[in-house]
């Protein structure tokens, strides 16, 4: 694995276009959007690529056959040499890959279900990916209407972008608070005048619009998500933006908040843990 120079990403460009499966992180990387990472077999002619956003997904696409790379990567995926600090999720396409990755962490890949122990080092753990479809109609017939007049739904400002606090939040996905404002958009729902919930652009490329969604613990479990990311569409119909949703299938609550808004799934992939 060699660490491609950032003035080298455009090698990168056409075989993304081929990836078929939810992407849109690592084009962030790739159009430098934000400060990643790029691997790749050879740093002049690469045929293999492991992209890792800063927020700790990954992509893994190209050439499964170069056993070189392999052999490197799976020293990477376990940490045996200890750089990583964190551990990343990571896809990988085509899905030829997974018989090859099956092979390659042999005993160490283990399904997230029996993984009992919450055991992170020294394996892989394999849990499954959910792309979504949107499907206008269905979350116009269920959409949900403020009818509460303690809270209100207002687009961010600096100051709520640095109020929120959390895992999924723009400040994880946008390399400063001035990148955001300036190319990012996120609608906050406020109660009583409290930051209770935000719903933003994880990623926007073209005409596709990616939702990240975050509520502050103190205020889940009231419907407060549904309602603001409900705001965020609105924008984006109104824009003529397809909103696109990706989450963990184990992620119960993301996955049933999907279905909530009108999305539908459309495919599953390997979602691989790799070691901390």
């Amino acid at each position: 694995m060699q660490l491609l120079n950032k003035t080298n990403y455009h090698l990168l460009l056409a075989p993304l276009r081929q990836v078929t499966i939810n992407n849109l992180f690592a084009r962030a990387v790739i159009e430098q959007k934000v400060n990643g990472q790029v691997f790749v077999d050879d740093c002049d002619e690469p045929t293999t690529f492991y992209v890792i956003h800063p927020y700790g997904m990954t992509l893994l696409f190209g050439n499964s056959n170069n056993q070189s790379f392999n052999n490197s990567f799976k020293v990477y995926a376990l940490n045996q040499g200890g750089t990583r600090q964190k551990h990343e999720w990571m896809q990988a396409f085509p899905n030829n890959w997974d018989q090859v990755l099956q092979d390659l962490f042999g005993e160490t890949l283990i399904p997230s279900a029996h993984n009992t122990s919450q055991q992170e080092k020294g394996i892989i753990e394999l849990n499954t990916r959910v792309n979504f479809t949107f499907n206008k109609e269905k979350f116009l017939a269920n959409r949900k209407t403020v009818t509460d007049p303690d809270i209100r739904i207002i687009p961010a400002n600096g100051e709520l972008f640095r109020g929120m606090k959390g895992s999924v939040i723009p400040a994880n996905f946008w390399n400063n608070e001035t990148d955001f404002l300036n190319n990012g958009l996120a609608y906050c729902l406020l109660y009583q005048d409290q930051l209770a919930s935000m719903a933003f652009s994880s990623f926007w490329f073209d005409k596709q619009f990616e939702l990240g969604i975050e509520t502050i613990p103190n205020f889940r479990g009231k419907g407060y998500a549904e309602l603001v990311c409900a705001a965020l569409i609105d924008y984006c119909l109104a824009n003529d933006y397809e909103p696109i949703w990706a989450c963990r299938l184990e992620n119960t609550g993301s996955y049933q908040l999907a279905l909530k808004l009108g999305f539908e799934v459309y495919k599953t992939v390997p979602y691989y843990r790799l070691s901390s």
